[in-house]
């Protein structure tokens, strides 16, 4: 492949090379692309639910696709006699797929050794002429800046997130030769199969060390059963911060929603409410510094799977402490923070603070309650030990994802490179 600098002219999606041609897309497909499908019956747009069976004909729709590639396991399923009676909607292989209702933006291509498959009507399916344009090419311009700038600009025109069929034939495409197609396409494949394998690792070995939190946490002989109480030597409660306080420049303030499902401290400056910095010194008993071990009070989700855990603060600067998120000031001749933190994952200790909260509409948990709670410990030199080996799976875990994301957005560059003829590869 060489990088090869042409003459370029100025289109409705941009700047292309001369060679290029932008058509409608309705001139580059099967003129039948449809989406979703009709009841050949009753013209009921949906399935009953009752209709769905355990197996048969997979039923797609947008959300069984968010990434790019289509999670059979988790779709719906129809007898091949009810889809019979459908009249539209048959996506066959090598159809790409775009959703377009509620769920918008996801693009992936049909691989399927079945006849064919079922629509719903959030997606629609593409079927190339192949003559001028290739499934494999187009499933990447889907996704590209300019022509999601067009179906953005007929979303902002609805009262919700929908992109009209009628609207979707309009838009338009950049093409090259198709020999120029298969080579950019194929670029961008190799950056996808790159980035699966990486999702893969990532997830295989998140599974490691789920096993190993499972072995090394397993209270054994000697682990004595301790109150939370015990082990801290203070506990503090966040401040009630108002919003009508907050301002665009001073001092973050982190609230229950920095605290991950996993334990993670999911902190960014940007997305944070902030509080003026002249109360900095009053406001001393809510600082937060690097290392600081806190506890989500409340939750709000359906699930109250946030209750209760915990999150070890990482900053380079003092943040303040909102209230329902507690600090607690460890001893650590006693207990070790990363160990604390990882126990707050583990199945005996998310029993007793869902059981212990105040249930509603939101789950709160009191400060007595976290006091009394019990925990299983060793003794310190071997939580130390635990800490430290678990630690460092979350460290090669997390240098992972950040590599996963650094391609991610090479990836996007790429695309924007390639699909403008700006790089090209010929």
């Amino acid at each position: 492949m060489e990088l090869v600098l042409d003459k370029y002219k100025q289109s409705e999606v941009g700047l292309i090379p001369s060679d290029w041609e932008v058509c409608k897309i309705q001139t580059l497909i099967d003129k039948n692309i449809i989406v979703g499908h009709l009841d050949g019956n009753h013209g009921a747009l949906y399935p009953r639910t009752t209709e769905f069976v355990d197996d048969g004909i997979p039923y797609i729709s947008a959300t069984d696709f968010p990434n790019g590639e289509i999670d059979f396991s988790s779709c719906k399923y129809l007898t091949k006699e009810r889809c019979e009676k459908f009249k539209k909607g048959f996506a066959k292989n090598g159809d790409i797929l775009f959703a377009h209702n509620a769920t918008v933006g996801p693009v992936a291509k049909l691989e399927t050794t079945l006849d064919y498959v079922m629509l719903s009507t959030t997606a629609t399916y593409y079927r190339c002429d192949n003559s001028r344009l290739l499934s494999n090419y187009l499933k990447y311009v889907l996704q590209a800046n300019y022509f999601v700038r067009q179906y953005t600009a007929v979303m902002s025109q609805s009262t919700r997130f929908q992109v009209p069929i009628t609207a979707q034939r309009k838009f338009s495409v950049a093409i090259p030769a198709k020999a120029e197609q298969t080579a950019i396409a194929s670029a961008l494949s190799d950056m996808d199969d790159l980035l699966n394998n990486l999702s893969t690792l990532i997830e295989k070995k998140k599974a490691i060390k789920q096993g190993a939190m499972q072995q090394l946490l397993k209270p054994k002989e000697g682990w004595v059963v301790k109150k939370l109480g015990e082990v801290i030597k203070d506990f503090q409660n966040g401040y009630g911060f108002s919003a009508a306080g907050y301002v665009s420049d001073g001092t973050p303030i982190v609230t229950m929603a920095q605290i991950g499902l996993d334990g993670t401290f999911n902190f960014d400056e940007t997305k944070v409410n902030k509080w003026v910095t002249t109360d900095f010194d009053t406001l001393k008993n809510f600082h937060l510094k690097d290392g600081d071990l806190i506890i989500a009070m409340t939750d709000v989700t359906p699930e109250k799977n946030l209750v209760g855990r915990m999150a070890i603060v990482k900053t380079e600067k003092v943040l303040l402490l909102n209230q329902r998120v507690g600090l607690l000031r460890l001893d650590i001749s006693k207990v070790n923070p990363y160990f604390l933190k990882t126990l707050s994952n583990m199945r005996d200790w998310r029993l007793y603070c869902i059981g212990s909260a105040s249930l509603g509409v939101q789950a709160n948990l009191g400060t007595k309650d976290i006091m009394n709670g019990e925990i299983t410990l060793p003794l310190i030199e071997e939580q130390d030990r635990i800490a430290n080996i678990l630690s460092d799976m979350d460290y090669e875990i997390q240098t992972l994802e950040l590599n996963l994301s650094k391609h991610q957005m090479l990836k996007h560059g790429m695309m924007q490179e390639l699909l403008t003829g700006k790089t090209r590869l010929i």
